[in-house]
């Protein structure tokens, strides 16, 4: 019982190692030999039973190291569908608003290219077609213009220092911010980006955040484009109504 009190156990401070690991070995190794003389085939179950519980200690913070490890590529991978979702997701939002601001694009030019050719010739002898002509050319036009500002791009400075790479205030995921630079300090910034996983993502967020930040311009524009049309539409159709209700003609 003694012995196996004593290969079990440890100190728990540096004091007391320094003063009682000498005599704990010596008073381990006497007793091991007084065990040796009366039961020998008693010594070697013990030492293989402080193998094998040493073993599954081993065996317990390999499986710690390995859960650890799974956690953080499970997190690894939990982020990267994050930003890629997200990714996606602002993709297929912007081609949206592009869609829309073509068709209000095709839509206007379609009714001005009508008003000039069939209403325009007319103006001089039914002078009562002026007013609702006027106002429809006006919420075409103005319609027109926003789906404009809708779809235009805006294309930055381009060129970003290697002094803003050190200091992480650059994206080099935007072509914008790129487009000008030497191929080498392109790829000299790409390098030290890839290698530093705190700046990719920062870039990624910062690439995340202009996005959604040009998303919400379009959409706002679109808007104002959308409501220009709707409601210059019914005014223009109930001035043609007024129109010609008190035109000489009817």
């Amino acid at each position: 019982f003694e012995l196996g009190f004593m290969m079990r156990h440890q100190y728990h401070s540096e004091v007391a190692r320094e003063l009682y690991s000498k005599r704990k070995r010596k008073h381990v190794k006497q007793l091991k030999k007084q065990k040796l003389r009366l039961h020998p085939e008693a010594i070697e179950a013990m030492e293989e039973a402080m193998g094998e519980g040493k073993k599954k200690k081993k065996k317990k913070k390999k499986s710690k190291k390995t859960e650890i490890e799974l956690k953080e590529i499970n997190l690894g991978r939990g982020v990267e569908t994050m930003y890629r979702t997200t990714y996606r997701t602002h993709v297929n939002l912007s081609s949206i608003a592009d869609s829309k601001a073509n068709f209000m694009l095709t839509i206007n030019a379609v009714v001005i290219s009508f008003v000039l050719t069939n209403l325009i010739p007319k103006l001089r002898g039914e002078t009562w077609l002026i007013a609702p002509t006027v106002a429809l050319l006006g919420t075409c036009l103005s319609a027109l213009v926003f789906a404009i500002l809708a779809t235009r791009p805006k294309v930055t400075e381009g060129k970003v220092t290697r002094e803003d790479i050190d200091q992480k205030k650059s994206n080099l995921l935007f072509f914008g911010n790129f487009y000008k630079m030497e191929l080498e300090d392109f790829h000299w910034g790409m390098t030290e980006m890839i290698k530093d996983s705190d700046y990719l993502y920062s870039s990624m967020t910062r690439d995340l955040y202009f996005l959604g930040v040009v998303l919400a311009k379009k959409y706002r524009f679109l808007r104002i484009c959308y409501g220009i049309f709707m409601y210059g539409l019914i005014l223009s159709v109930l001035a043609f109504a007024i129109a010609y209700s008190f035109s000489p003609t009817h």
